[in-house]
């Protein structure tokens, strides 16, 4: 049966994430999160059938919607290299947006929990893919090094990113969008073995 959507649920999506945010899965009650949201602990029930139903949809809710929204943007861009830019400026850029959000993606991915484990990395996969295509697309077309495996360099790339937001998260030491720049530089190095924009055709 399909979920209800509309002000409530979002209301209470949004509310999740700052409870979780601020207090970690564990001691983030239901009726807590009903509070933050401005409803009745009764009504999250009426949209999640239980904390770690909601938690699953915050992931698909939101990096779900990031994925269909840079899929969108890439669609648009013929160039390898450009591809890799766009998704490391949109990976930065859409986690320094939402504080919170950075928080619960970086704690709770790391749930030993195995049903949330499950339920998060179907979501995960979709970005991995991404990634994935982005470097096969490159290694067909000349503009990165075709020896590299791709799967290697995925966790390189996506190592990298979870990397920076979780120093960002911790130490708020510089904006995490403006760091892109360098970290698309080196990314880029490592896939073509030097810094410059790939000539393509």
């Amino acid at each position: 049966m399909a979920k209800k959507k509309g002000e409530k649920y979002r209301a209470i999506i949004e509310a999740a994430v700052r409870v979780i945010s601020a207090n970690g899965y564990k001691n983030a009650p239901v009726n807590k999160i009903a509070r933050a949201a401005g409803v009745a602990g009764g009504t999250v029930y009426l949209y999640f059938d239980s904390k770690e139903d909601m938690m699953v949809d915050i992931f698909k809710e939101f990096l779900g919607a990031f994925i269909e929204e840079i899929r969108l943007e890439m669609a648009e861009i013929t160039d390898s290299a450009k591809k890799l830019q766009k998704l490391v400026e949109a990976h930065l850029a859409k986690l320094e947006e939402n504080y919170n959000l950075a928080v619960v993606c970086l704690v709770e991915l790391r749930q030993p929990d195995p049903m949330l484990r499950e339920a998060t990395g179907e979501v995960l996969r979709q970005y991995f893919q991404l990634i994935e295509e982005i470097i096969e697309e490159g290694q067909a077309n000349g503009s990165f090094d075709p020896k590299l495996n791709k799967f290697l360099v995925r966790q390189m790339i996506f190592g990298t990113l979870d990397e920076i937001v979780t120093s960002w998260v911790w130490h708020r030491r510089s904006g995490l969008a403006a760091q892109a720049p360098q970290v698309y530089k080196m990314l880029l190095y490592g896939l073509t073995g030097h810094d410059k924009e790939p000539v393509i055709g």
